[in-house]
């Protein structure tokens, strides 16, 4: 096994374009090992999504506004990744068997894992429980409102089989960009969950040129 570093770093919206970073400590050591399950309830190694190529991995709770920022990875082209040589996973943190209802409901066409345990998401320091302040960035990706997109997503744990919240309410979820091997490029925790990266933001700091154009979507102003 490759020689890792502790120590990666993350970029901040706020920092993004001045190139300032923090530090946040993590082993990936840690995690490399932790189990993800696919949608046919199968194990597989974290580090396993990483090891042949650069990866984009998206950390979310299955709540509106995850659902809303997933309909929108569903527009990155395929071929776009291709030429890039990169690989676009979404772990959540729900059971397997809301993979598929989920994918149905998005049209997410890609990689797409579980973390119902939450290993991943405790070990990699994600937060659990949302802070907000006056000057903190919205997602571009965020189409509902606050209330809205409450009910929306009460209303979707209601109509489930399960009847579940498909996940911990309170945690929050983050982005990684990683790989080949232990190459850990990016790293953001969501504070909230208005405060997914954007798409385009990831896609740059992965290798990808090109900007897709999100701007025919409507983005929250107040919460």
């Amino acid at each position: 096994m490759a020689e890792v570093s502790p120590i990666t770093q993350q970029i901040g919206k706020e920092t993004h374009d001045t190139g300032s970073t923090a530090s946040v400590d993590f082993s990936l050591e840690e995690v490399e090992d932790c189990l993800v399950y696919n949608r046919h309830g199968a194990v597989v190694p974290f580090q396993k999504l990483y090891q042949d190529r650069k990866s984009i991995i998206i950390f979310n709770f299955l709540c509106y506004s995850s659902k809303e920022y997933v309909e929108d990875l569903c527009k990155i082209p395929r071929e776009t990744l291709q030429e890039a040589n990169i690989n676009l996973v979404v772990i959540g943190q729900s059971a397997p068997q809301h993979i598929e209802p989920f994918c149905s409901l998005t049209g997410y066409p890609y990689e797409i894992y579980v973390d119902p345990e939450r290993c991943l998401y405790q070990k990699l320091g994600m937060k659990r429980g949302a802070k907000f302040t006056p000057s903190g960035h919205i997602s571009p990706h965020v189409k509902s409102g606050l209330f809205t997109g409450q009910i929306k997503s009460i209303w979707r744990a209601m109509t489930s089989p399960a009847f579940d919240f498909q996940g911990d309410l309170n945690q929050q979820g983050g982005a990684m960009i990683i790989g080949p091997g232990s190459n850990v490029h990016f790293f953001h925790c969501d504070m909230n969950h208005l405060d997914h990266m954007p798409i385009n933001w990831l896609l740059q700091l992965a290798g990808v040129q090109q900007a897709l154009d999100f701007s025919h979507k409507h983005k929250i102003i107040h919460v």
